[in-house]
């Protein structure tokens, strides 16, 4: 399936983040995810919406 095809996966992204992080925190973070059926990405991206609403509520030093 192409890119213009206007998937849901590929139709928002805009951009990457490249994180280096252990092998082992890693695996265990994916197992995790895998485990409550949902994706490493999702889970991110989800901490990064929830981090920027406590930054805006000024919550984070």
């Amino acid at each position: 399936m192409s890119k213009e095809s206007g998937t849901k996966k590929a139709k928002n992204k805009e951009s990457q983040l490249v994180i280096r992080l252990d092998k082992e925190l890693r695996d265990q973070f994916v197992a995790a995810c895998k485990d409550v059926d949902t994706s490493a990405s999702r889970e991110i991206r989800r901490f990064m919406k929830s981090y920027l609403l406590r930054y805006e509520r000024g919550e984070i030093d």
